[in-house]
């Protein structure tokens, strides 16, 4: 049983760390549940460091791998049961993530000495029901598949591309998130003393309909986004973006690579417009973070887990500021 919780302290400083998915499943992994948990117990030392370090946290991650080996089970189980939109599927991914997340993670506290209060919750982030993105899917997600099934796959309604030379993949929008829609409740979860685990995957994607209610989209929502979008709803302002590089660099693999330590959102948005930052990579974290900051929030820091002690202390990291 676990002991009560200690009184909450009064005067904390409040990030969201938005958490790669390589800290859940790494590159070349299978993704079993055994080497996704065996990740988490690395990767969630920098959560518990900052809470020690007097740190409000809400947690975000992502679910890339997840959510594509979810929608396999899903194909292989189609004549068996019902097909599973996308947006519930995000959500069942979300609620298992989180779920593991918080189970690492109340350990963890446990074994510092820290009485955990820890809570995972569902959140559904809105985007505008007529967002361009939503008439021109982009975002590869699920299983590849041979040519051969293109027309089949099609006639279901999907979207298929070609992705690299490796085969057809489905295309979901991406569109921009515009709002979180349970800040309110993370708030008061804050304020209670817990770490929030919330929108995994970039959270459930959802719209206004014209009466006002929510409604699903199948789409996916980048992460880093819907972090910047979260952190300015409970105003924190710090955003924590863990990646799987120390520092953000320009030039980055060639002979004149240069780190970056400290940088304005105007100087980051410069290397943006010069192609420092591609899209598949460092793009949507320097495009979450600047929208950040130009929306008011005060630094975000860019850097890999085991360096966050190190960045908090000004020795490593690239932080980004007004």
């Amino acid at each position: 049983m676990e002991t009560r919780p200690l009184p909450i302290q009064a005067h904390r400083r409040r990030a969201v760390v938005a958490l790669g998915g390589n800290a859940i499943t790494r590159s070349g992994e299978e993704g079993t549940v055994a080497q996704d948990y065996e990740n988490l117990e690395r990767s969630l030392e920098c959560v518990v460091d900052l809470y020690s370090a007097g740190y409000e946290v809400v947690l975000t991650h992502g679910n890339g791998p997840q959510i594509g080996n979810q929608m396999i089970r899903v194909e292989l189980a189609r004549k068996e049961a019902p097909d599973l939109p996308l947006d519930l599927l995000g959500a069942d991914i979300q609620g298992g993530l989180g779920y593991m997340i918080e189970r690492v993670l109340r350990g963890k506290l446990r074994r510092r000495g820290l009485h955990p209060r820890v809570c995972c919750l569902l959140m559904m982030v809105e985007v505008n029901a007529d967002d361009p993105s939503l008439q021109n899917p982009t975002k590869f997600v699920g299983p590849f598949y041979p040519e051969s099934r293109v027309t089949e796959l099609t006639e279901r309604g999907w979207n298929l591309k070609e992705d690299s030379g490796r085969g057809w993949r489905r295309v979901v929008p991406s569109p921009a998130p515009i709002g979180v829609v349970e800040w309110h409740e993370v708030d008061m979860l804050l304020a209670a003393g817990s770490i929030v685990i919330t929108a995994g995957g970039g959270g459930i994607p959802v719209a206004r309909t014209a009466n006002g209610d929510l409604a699903g989209v199948e789409a996916v929502i980048d992460k880093d986004l819907t972090s910047a979008v979260l952190a300015l709803s409970i105003n924190a302002p710090e955003l924590i973006i863990l990646t799987t590089v120390e520092r953000v660099m320009v030039n980055y693999g060639k002979p004149d690579a240069q780190a970056l330590d400290k940088v304005s959102v105007k100087t980051a948005r410069r290397y943006q417009s010069e192609g420092h930052f591609p899209p598949g990579s460092m793009g949507p974290k320097i495009e979450a973070a600047c929208r950040f900051i130009e929306a008011g929030g005060a630094r975000v820091l860019i850097t890999d887990e085991p360096h966050v002690a190190e960045a908090l202390r000004g020795t490593t990291g690239t932080w980004i500021t007004a």
